[in-house]
């Protein structure tokens, strides 16, 4: 599948639950140094109050995740903050949720309860976009063919980044991976060109 789904951008909110409060917020993240730079931060801001309890989910696959209690019971906060996150298929996403302790013990059952909806709310606050998953490469070729080549990568789907003219030519170029297979066939079948893969991208839909 080359569509995912992430947020359109940052999202914060609150919620109250027997005298605790707990203030929740959504991030796009890229990376998990990125995320956990991230959560650092927060909890030096907040660092007065009980618990900042974190969950984080990367990459198209959705399939790098983490989550951390902070001191709650095992499995209270930071799964059911991911749980928010799944719910809605969402990756590139880390959202955090602080807890000033009002007195009041909320129990195993309350606990999951106020950090799924505490997600919940910063979740919605952020909102959701679409995402393609996109190919990036470079076409190395010679200045007899570039003729050939520009009028591959004047399709609509492919998004030139940089080139160079000389007389060994090169073209970086970006599009979507289901449209690879159609793009690298035709550029292959130009006489002497030579495809490199390089860092993969993504586009907002």
């Amino acid at each position: 599948m080359d569509i995912y789904y992430t947020i359109k951008g940052a999202g914060e909110s609150q919620y109250k639950e027997k005298m605790s409060r707990f203030l929740s917020f959504a991030f796009p993240v890229r990376s998990a140094e990125e995320a956990k730079r991230r959560v650092k931060e927060w909890q030096n801001r907040y660092h007065d109050a009980r618990h900042v309890c974190w969950a984080y989910m990367l990459g198209p696959e959705r399939t790098e995740w983490q989550v951390n209690d902070n001191g709650e019971p095992s499995g209270t906060a930071g799964k059911p903050i991911l749980g928010q996150i799944n719910s809605r298929e969402l990756t590139d996403v880390l959202v955090v949720v602080v807890r000033y302790f009002g007195g009041i013990k909320l129990g195993t059952s309350g606990l999951i309860a106020a950090y799924r909806e505490a997600a919940s709310l910063a979740l919605d606050e952020a909102g959701i976009k679409e995402m393609r998953q996109k190919k990036r490469i470079r076409v190395t070729f010679g200045y007899e063919t570039a003729d050939r080549v520009m009028r591959v990568v004047k399709s609509p789907e492919v998004d030139v980044l940089g080139k160079r003219f000389d007389n060994l030519c090169a073209i970086e170029i970006e599009y979507p991976l289901d449209a690879a297979s159609e793009i690298e066939g035709r550029l292959s079948a130009v006489e002497g060109s030579f495809i490199e893969e390089l860092t993969a991208g993504a586009d907002g839909g």
